[in-house]
């Protein structure tokens, strides 16, 4: 596969006034890094990044590394940072990928269509709006979408009912739900299922609440110890 070249220098000082002082020049701080590689500090230009972002595959798009005086690595870009005002991009962090083992990705989710359970009272519950990826770094889809045209009131639609790319896999259980037709009396019960913790919590809180008047009756008993 034709990579993206991202041309990168070594960087040599390090701390806020220098990345300051790089920003002015042009450039950003950059960090690579992976299993087989040992964290380098690298600058690079802030045009490259954001033309890999604006691409197709935007943040998984994998690429080449080009470090002047050193050698090429094929990465993909893990974080950045940009300024909150200005929107100007600060920081690049580059992980080092093999273009012949699998990647895990976090790729956009959508859904087509209006169900038919959407006529019966049902409404569409899209669970996830981006699922994790497994796959060769040359297979990435750009996103994955499903039809839930005929999707009835209780109806699902599982990992195991997607039609992906060859070579591409969820890595969420094959009977994780995805998308749901439900109706809201029947999501609330679902949401509610899906926080036991709160429930839990208020279960003591209700216990508390209820042995407050209990609580209360030696409080009666004050007078008669005042007689003595």
């Amino acid at each position: 596969m034709e990579l993206h070249k991202v041309p990168a220098s070594p960087r040599q000082e390090s701390g806020k006034g220098a990345s300051n002082r790089l920003r002015r020049a042009g450039k950003i701080p950059a960090v690579a890094y992976g299993k087989e590689l040992k964290a380098e500090s690298l600058s690079v230009s802030p045009e490259d990044v954001v033309k890999v972002l604006k691409s197709a595959l935007g943040k998984n798009t994998p690429m080449e590394l080009v470090v002047e005086g050193g050698a090429s690595r094929t990465v993909m870009l893990r974080e950045y940072q940009y300024h909150p005002v200005t929107r100007a991009l600060l920081h690049a962090d580059f992980e080092l990928i093999h273009l012949d083992r699998p990647v895990t990705v976090e790729v956009p989710f959508e859904v087509t269509g209006k169900p038919k359970g959407a006529l019966k009272g049902g409404q569409l519950h899209q669970v996830f709006r981006s699922l994790p990826v497994v796959c060769l770094p040359a297979h990435i889809p750009a996103k994955i979408s499903v039809d839930v045209t005929e999707l009835d009131v209780d109806d699902t639609i599982t990992p195991s009912g997607l039609q992906l790319p060859e070579g591409v896999r969820i890595s969420y259980p094959a009977t994780q739900t995805l998308v749901a037709v439900v109706t809201e009396s029947k999501r609330r019960d679902e949401d509610a299922e899906a926080t036991p913790a709160a429930g839990a919590a208020a279960a003591p809180a209700a216990k508390g609440a209820a042995a407050k008047p209990a609580a209360a009756k030696p409080a009666a008993a004050k007078p008669a110890a005042a007689k003595k």
